[in-house]
């Protein structure tokens, strides 16, 4: 079959087109035996109908359910019952808001069918299918101009998945509708909880008063949502889903050939419709700022947006270049003027470049005592920069080589590269056109930026500020549901025919560490090594066992480095040669370890190490900064605090478990802080190498270099012992506890928390099985039940926890995001199914040959063989736990896995954290779990 490739092009793509218009990119890639797969739809929210939106997204959800062939277990039963529920959804359309009890009547009736109709599916079969070939990240997501599918499978499994997805797509069956329903309200209701999601909304609302960029949300209006069409849903398949507006996009273990064969066999026989033709709607030039305002509770923060053509202007190499100048993470205008000098908060940019119209988005947050005004007009002083030229010469070639090797970290993912052409396609831009955007941007000179920066920002932006407040109070209320039936243990024939069909095994790949890796001592220092024969990237990471519970500090002194220089040059200075070298350099810290990571290119190895080991011996105190990083501190501090995702999976999941001596708790006062000394800070930074530590490096450098630089640069020899390590007492709770933080959201979110036993390596095969089995994908038990069944969540899991080191104890946490409404009855649906498991000899089989399908197509390579390593380590373990999995997932019982979740999973007591508008929660029901204890920020904080 014929193809067309660039002989440049560093993917080796190849593009077909089938004769029923088909796309299909293809690149090979064989650095382990897996295909990353995207099935893409030119039909995204831009084509939903004005009064339908949320349409395409609605859709994306139904492409789970199945055909007349899988998803059903009658299907010429199920039907009518089918047709029945799409007649009776249009006439619930034609009823008013006014006519509650009629809609109510109707209502009763949909879910009186739909619950006959249940009883003819077999839920998940699509998961069930590819979770058993071994599938990972399974899933879906709608954009402006897209829906794609995604799956990530095993290169043996390729034409298993073929037949799947082909049956898929022929003929798909919209069954369960009223409870995936529920589960999109959920979805809204969780956006309509976000202030991010919000603000950045309104900031396409205001660009795009007209065309649909705006005026379409992703997951729908309100009204919109609460009126679904199934007939609506089914003339948009109809009318998008068609070969010649779709593609499969393929990065893997394959061969060109074969692989073309088989998707012309199974997609070939698909046939063509007339193109859709979607009409962009003009906007009017912006004149004057158009500004506008939201609130929530999370932390303030700004969006500038500037309204740009589409992908194919000729102008989109300058808005790319124009924005990293601007903010580059390391060496732009506002990362260096306005995020070093402190003057904003996390300050920034970004370009979104869509097919008919894109924009360029500027944000920070305010620092202490500035308003959204100042912040706004900040940010748009650094474009004036640009204007005026005051920006260096060397920016523009570092920033194209900054872009190149970022290309050489996303080449080395099949995912990264699926994501090429999936941009390509649905921006109908030609593979040619998207590859030259590099050299594109090599074309620009200084003066057409400064040019173009004149030309094109003036006062034609929108400036959304988003400050705290209380929000609109809009969500979509619960309807009454009567739970489904799940027939676990049914199949379609033609999941068994999947199921039973075999293919010759891939033989798995267990790293052996003592050959994968070279191991030195430097003195106090080991290395651990491992050569890159791939390309001549490096990373190189320093692990200290130095935490936080070592010293509190140790944080606060990280941080603080990125606005210090040296005695040789300034802190500006010190970004701009990181950026000039290529180099990434990024810490962290945790409870009991420090990673310094660095990486580059081998040409700039050597003048990247000594630029490093300058940066922390050679750090210069600066009292004026202390001060402004002070402020800033104890600013970020507070907006902690109203971040919900903090304060729940942080704050209080840390509180769970060691209540009144949580690490969290081990935080300095205010007071404290104020009383910090710039010394203090920079001799910890000082110290720190003198303390023992090793060296992970990946690279092109030969180990004799690194040794020879590590012994002419470093001191290798009587270091610091680590200081004392102050364990937090994790408690095993003698009662049941319901622990409640008031938070002004819409719907509330719940840990359910139990400490079990003391780590144990043994148990990680079963753990594994468990966490597959009972809470972890969309074919698991609690999935399954919760939100498919009864439609209580959104968002739902259970899992039976491995800690990060030996000392330490597993916990079983269960987490339930849902409107407050039907908080009782998600948290008594979770607690029901810990307390009695169910069991399904199906779903047990399909996950014994989930994981084992997924561990012979997994390799574990580059620097994450370092990684691993590492990681093992600390659970004194020093050799690859996969070959223990692997060997003996396939022995175990279901009656196994029941024994295990009872005596360790299921505990006597559980700890309940729930975050929620105290006020909307009903407390008298959630007496019967526990002793309530409503608890404060600074309970669970600190501070």
């Amino acid at each position: 079959m014929q193809y067309t490739f660039l002989s440049n092009d560093p993917l080796a793509t190849r593009l077909y087109t089938l004769e029923n218009g088909l796309k299909v990119y293809l690149s090979s890639y064989k650095y382990e035996p897996r295909i990353y797969t995207n099935i893409v739809v030119k039909a995204g929210s831009k084509h939903d109908p004005p009064d339908a939106t949320g349409l395409a997204h609605y859709l994306e959800h139904m492409l789970f359910k199945g055909t007349d062939l899988f998803g059903t277990n009658n299907y010429k039963k199920e039907k009518p019952l089918l047709d029945k529920i799409e007649k009776l959804y249009e006439s619930y359309r034609q009823f008013n808001s006014n006519e509650t009890d009629k809609k109510k009547l109707l209502w009763k009736e949909i879910d009186s069918v739909s619950s006959l109709a249940a009883k003819y599916a077999n839920p998940n079969e699509y998961d069930i299918m590819l979770s058993s070939i071994g599938a990972k990240g399974t899933n879906a997501y709608t954009s402006n101009e897209k829906t794609v599918y995604v799956n990530d499978i095993p290169s043996n499994q390729f034409e298993k998945w073929l037949k799947i997805e082909s049956e898929r797509f022929r003929n798909p069956v919209f069954r369960l509708f009223h409870t995936e329903l529920e589960t999109v309200y959920e979805e809204k209701n969780r956006s309509l909880d976000d202030d991010s999601t919000r603000l950045f909304q309104e900031l396409l609302n205001t660009l795009f008063p007209n065309h649909q960029y705006g005026q379409n949300s992703t997951i729908g209006k309100v009204a919109h949502l609460k009126h679904p069409s199934i007939k609506k849903i089914k003339d948009f398949y109809n009318k998008y889903y068609i070969p010649n507006n779709m593609a499969i996009c393929l990065s893997g273990d394959f061969e060109y050939d074969d692989t073309i064969k088989l998707i012309q066999k199974y997609f070939g026989s698909f046939s063509p419709k007339k193109n859709p033709v979607f009409q962009v709607i003009k906007e009017q030039p912006i004149k004057i700022p158009i500004k506008k305002e939201i609130y929530g509770p999370d932390s303030e923060k700004v969006y500038i947006g500037f309204r740009f053509d589409g992908a194919s202007s000729k102008n989109i190499p300058l808005l790319k270049m124009v924005d990293m100048i601007l903010s580059n993470s390391i060496a732009g205008l506002i990362d260096l003027n306005l995020n070093q000098t402190q003057k904003i908060i996390k300050g920034g940019s970004f370009p979104i470049i869509m097919k008919d119209y894109s924009l360029h988005v500027l944000f920070a947050k305010p620092v202490k005592n500035q308003t959204l005004e100042q912040v706004k007009d900040l940010l748009l002083s650094q474009i004036e920069e640009i204007k005026l030229g005051n920006f260096p010469n060397w920016l523009i070639d570092a920033i194209i080589n900054d872009l190149k090797m970022e290309n050489i970290k996303r080449y080395e993912k099949n995912n990264s590269r699926c994501n090429e052409f999936v941009e390509a396609f649905t921006l109908n831009l030609t593979w040619k056109k998207f590859q030259s955007q590099i050299s594109d941007l090599e074309k620009l000179t200084k003066d057409m930026i400064v040019n173009f920066a004149k030309e094109n920002y003036f006062n034609n932006y929108v400036f959304v500020c988003k400050k705290k407040g209380k929000k609109e109070d809009s969500k979509i209320k619960k309807p009454k549901i009567t739970p489904l039936e799940i027939n676990r243990d049914q199949r379609s024939d033609f999941v068994n025919r999947i199921l039973d069909e075999k293919v010759q095994d891939i033989k798995p790949k267990f790293i052996d560490f003592n050959e994968s890796i070279q191991k030195i001592k430097i003195g106090d220092i080991q290395l651990f090594y491992k050569k890159n024969i791939d390309n001549n990237r490096f990373k190189m990471i320093y692990v200290f066992d130095l935490g936080l519970k070592h010293d509190p500090l140790l944080k606060f002194s990280t941080d603080y480095l990125k606005y210090l220089g040296t005695s040789s040059f300034s802190a500006k200075e010190k970004q701009e040669n990181l950026y000039k070298l290529g180099c990434d350099f990024s810490i962290k810290c945790t409870e009991e370890k420090t990673f310094i990571s660095i990486s580059g290119l081998k040409l700039n190895f050597f003048s990247i190490f000594n630029l490093i080991e300058k940066i922390f011996s050679d750090v210069i105190s600066d009292d004026k900064t202390m001060d402004s990083f002070k402020k800033q501190l104890m600013l970020n501090r507070r907006n902690d605090k109203l971040n919900k995702s903090k304060i729940l999976f942080h704050a209080m999941l840390n509180y769970g478990k060691s209540e009144k001596n949580s690490s969290f708790l081990n935080q300095l006062s205010e007071n404290d802080i104020q009383a910090l000394s710039s010394k203090t800070l920079t001799k910890i930074i000082k110290d720190l190498f003198f303390f023992k530590h090793r060296v992970l490096y990946y690279g092109a450098n030969s180990l004799s270099q690194l040794k020879e630089i590590i012994n002419k640069t470093k001191r290798t020899h009587n270091l610091n012992k680590l200081p004392y390590l102050k364990n937090t007492k994790e408690i095993k709770k003698n009662k049941s506890q319901v622990f409640i933080v008031d938070y002004d959201m819409k719907q509330a979110e719940i840990l359910i928390l139990a400490r079990s036993q003391k780590f144990s390596s043994h148990k990680i095969p079963i753990i594994y099985l468990h966490n597959e089995y009972f809470g972890g994908g969309m074919s698991s038990i609690v999935f399954q039940e919760i939100r498919e069944s009864k439609a209580l969540a959104y968002s739902v899991f259970s899992t039976y926890s491995i800690p990060n080191a030996k000392d330490k104890y597993h916990y079983s946490i269960s987490y339930i995001g849902t409107q407050v409404d039907k908080l009782n009855e998600g948290i008594s649906e979770m607690l029901n199914l810990l307390y009695k498991i169910p069991k399904s000899l199906a779903n047990f089989n399909s996950s014994v040959d989930s994981i084992v399908n997924r561990i012979r197509s997994e390799r574990i390579s580059k620097e994450n063989v370092l990684l691993e390593y590492e990681r093992l380590n600390s659970l004194d373990l020093h050799f690859d736990i996969r070959k223990n999995i692997f060997e003996n997932i396939s022995k175990f019982k279901i009656e196994d896995l029941k024994k295990f979740h009872d005596k360790n999973v299921l505990q006597k007591h559980y700890d309940i954290m729930i975050l929620g508008k105290i006020d909307k929660i009903n407390k008298k029901e959630l007496k019967k779990y526990g002793e309530i204890k409503v608890l404060t920020l600074k309970d669970v904080f600190g501070y």
